[in-house]
């Protein structure tokens, strides 16, 4: 699954409809808030990743998240708790959240509660995701295995032992910088790392080039609103 696979899902008409049912809001209004915030939230994912004071705790997070099932997406987002997806949108964003989720609001026509909420069904839905890709990434799928690799295939491999913080952030942030298409600059704060010269950034870097996430999130949802 590369980014495009992965939004695809996101953004099917079920999880739409689920994160419509979930906060309240019409299918358009979920629509516009993620074509306006998703951006923000992936390049904070990569600014997450690329930190060296956040890249342990962002690399524990996903090791949690890629357990999660998300075989049926819709019943995935029906079980999401929207309070600990805020947070999770607080991590990623960090102080542009505020600036980010009125600026979706606006465009949306909801209130800043409303679109905060839109983001927190959408957050951990978008950490699962990516931990789960990060780990099929760097861990082989076992013969005869009929579930993905776990995330403690993804620690072990991009936090194993005796490695310094930097080599950390060099890995997972290389990786995940392949993932998202290079993107350049990071909501959640953080310089970039390029991942050159490492195997996990070359990995991944088939998968995407660079990608203009605008233009592939107008694709899959047109305008929004």
């Amino acid at each position: 699954m590369d980014l495009a696979s992965m939004l695809q899902t996101m953004l099917s008409s079920d999880s739409i409809a689920r994160m419509s049912e979930k906060t309240g809001t019409s299918t358009n209004e979920v629509k516009s808030v993620l074509l306006s915030a998703l951006p923000a939230m992936l390049s904070g994912v990569q600014g997450q990743a690329s930190n060296k004071d956040t890249v342990a705790g962002f690399a524990n997070a996903l090791d949690s998240h890629a357990k999660d099932d998300t075989s049926d997406v819709s019943a995935f987002l029906s079980k999401v708790d929207i309070k600990d997806g805020e947070k999770i949108v607080g991590h990623l964003l960090g102080g542009d959240k505020a600036a980010t989720t009125k600026a979706a609001a606006q465009k949306a026509g909801l209130s800043s509660a409303a679109t905060g909420k839109i983001l927190g069904a959408a957050a951990p839905l978008l950490m699962s995701l990516l931990g789960q890709q990060a780990a099929q990434a760097v861990q082989p799928k076992p013969q005869n295995a009929q579930q993905a690799p776990s995330g403690a295939g993804l620690l072990g491999s991009l936090l194993g032992g005796g490695q310094q913080q930097s080599a950390q952030s060099a890995g997972l942030g290389g990786l995940l910088g392949s993932l998202l298409g290079g993107q350049q600059q990071s909501a959640g704060g953080g310089q970039q790392q390029s991942g050159e010269g490492n195997p996990l950034g070359s990995m991944m870097g088939s998968m995407l080039g660079g990608v203009d996430v605008a233009s592939l999130l107008s694709g899959f949802l047109g305008s929004g609103k």
